[in-house]
């Protein structure tokens, strides 16, 4: 599979591959790793040591269902990553298939029964053993081969031991979760189920989300409520920490803008009300099964920075969520991450210590499905070391080596003198954004997207030979890059000429 070179004395294959942090990327990464046939030390801090948002101890925990987002393989970056991940025998996809859930055209997973799985696969795997306990320091160098998969909310012991042997300050961002409801304290007589535009997704009907509906004057009041209610005061030392643009707080989008709600998470578009199919809503709140029982419903979008009183308040004025009950209300958490493409080499290894590699979000790549994907690669790479070769990457063409290359050296490094300012290349993880700076001022998290793919050089034409223009452009493009991109993973898988196929995309 694309391997090249020999590193210079391999360890004894019957020594473990230490892999800390048993989140999606540090679980994805210990299965490559034993399913490949070499033993595996899994170490894990919880339950022993908690973290601001686990409330358990399993492996591969998710914060909210719809974890994983579009399956759409061959018209989406993220459902295109979901399908190379299958092909590459991906722990977490195969549980994620396994515990969906209804979404509409996502794949969202019972939150529960998929880390439950998860953890139970580890567990009975017979090279795999789970260590609990804290790593409060760089591992020993007697572990050799160590993947760090310590996530966005790396131990405070473990960040500084880390800053020490950089050098340089790790990067952060807040990262906000939304408020979860009991199903049975909606009021269906306003409500109504139906996916945008219909569509029919992994596990799902087209009827799969909840909507609550709301006219202009409703709109306009809800508004004033968020921007008027109580906030989370920062900390001094929190205060400068930049959001990451793709999972905004409510609040701070109905800062940007009274109409940025409804261009966004309340946008009303594709979506009927059956009891009134003459009058388009102003906007719509829209809530999606969290549980397999269905009994618990998340507010899509609606990220939390508000005191929980004020949460309270302010969502019960949501036509439908007048007496909402909340299983969760909403909140934020810290993220850490390095500045890879300066700390990190092409193997994601530290390249102040060879030894250590990193994966998953710490490495700057944002989400569950990417944390996993970059897990799996680590995995790879660890294994190929420790047969003492060297794996080439996936091709840029893929998107796992895209995702790869991004986190290895693919942003814009910023210039002398410029300031550091949160501006990502795809701000909300859709395909087609590029928005924001065309120039990131500093190495910023980022969700997997087509523009961090190698280009379609050859023009795309319709079956006719026409020139193909928006959306129908698009659409093929996207199609195409996909069609490729699975082309590209074969051929990486058998052991194809990387190099040679590079060139001759280059030439397409």
């Amino acid at each position: 599979m694309g391997k090249s070179a020999r590193f210079s004395g391999p360890m004894s294959s019957s020594a473990p591959v230490h892999v800390i942090g048993a989140g999606l990327a540090g679980s994805e990464a210990a299965w490559q790793i034993a399913q490949r046939g070499f033993p595996v030390v899994l170490h894990e801090m919880r339950p022993l040591t908690a973290t601001p948002v686990h409330k358990t101890a399993n492996a591969a925990e998710l914060v909210c269902s719809n974890s994983f987002r579009s399956d759409d393989a061959l018209h989406n970056a993220v459902g295109l990553l979901h399908e190379e991940m299958r092909r590459l025998d991906s722990l977490i996809m195969r549980m994620g298939d396994a515990h969906k859930l209804p979404a509409g055209g996502a794949l969202a997973v019972d939150r529960d029964g998929f880390a439950s799985a998860v953890t139970q696969a580890l567990e009975s795997h017979a090279l795999v053993t789970i260590a609990r306990g804290e790593v409060a320091s760089l591992p020993p160098a007697e572990w050799g081969t160590t993947i760090v998969a310590t996530g966005p909310l790396t131990s405070h012991a473990l960040a500084e031991a880390i800053r020490g042997v950089t050098g340089v300050k790790e990067l952060a961002f807040f990262d906000a979760i939304a408020p979860i409801v009991h199903r049975d304290t909606i009021d269906m007589t306003v409500a109504w189920r139906q996916s945008r535009y219909d569509k029919v997704g992994p596990g799902g009907s087209g009827a799969d989300y909840l909507n609550c509906p709301m006219t202009r004057e409703e709109y306009e009041a809800f508004v004033d409520a968020l921007l008027a209610a109580p906030k989370t005061e920062f900390r001094d030392f929190e205060a400068s920490t930049p959001y990451f643009e793709g999972c905004l707080p409510i609040e701070v989008m109905a800062e940007r803008g009274r109409e940025t709600l409804r261009h966004g998470p309340m946008k009303p578009v594709g979506l009927t009300d059956p009891r009134n199919p003459t009058v388009k809503p102003h906007a719509v709140v829209q809530l999606r099964q969290d549980n397999a029982l269905g009994t618990l419903f998340n507010i899509v979008g609606f990220q939390t920075k508000l005191r929980h009183g004020e949460q309270t308040r302010v969502f019960r004025m949501i036509p439908g969520l007048e007496k909402a009950e909340f299983a969760r209300l909403g909140g934020l958490h810290r993220n850490t991450y390095l500045n890879s493409p300066k700390l990190l080499d092409p193997q994601l290894r530290l390249m102040a210590m060879p030894h250590l590699r990193f994966a998953g979000q710490i490495t700057g790549c944002e989400g569950y499905v990417e944390s996993a994907a970059i897990g799996l690669i680590a995995g790879r790479f660890a294994v190929a070391e420790r047969e003492g070769e060297m794996l080439s990457p996936p091709p840029q063409t893929t998107a796992i080596g895209a995702l790869l290359a991004h986190i290895t050296g693919g942003h814009v490094a910023s210039e002398e003198g410029e300031l550091d300012e949160f501006r990502p290349a795809s701000p909300t993880g859709d395909d087609e954004a590029r928005g924001g700076s065309e120039k990131p001022r500093s190495f910023q998290p980022m969700n997997i997207n087509f523009g961090l793919f190698s280009p379609m050089n050859a023009p795309l034409r319709g079956e006719g030979g026409e020139r193909l223009r928006g959306l129908a452009k698009s659409q093929a493009r996207k199609r195409a890059m996909s069609v490729r991109a699975l082309d590209d993973l074969a051929a990486w898988q058998r052991n194809g000429p990387v190099e040679e196929l590079m060139i001759a995309r280059s030439a397409s």
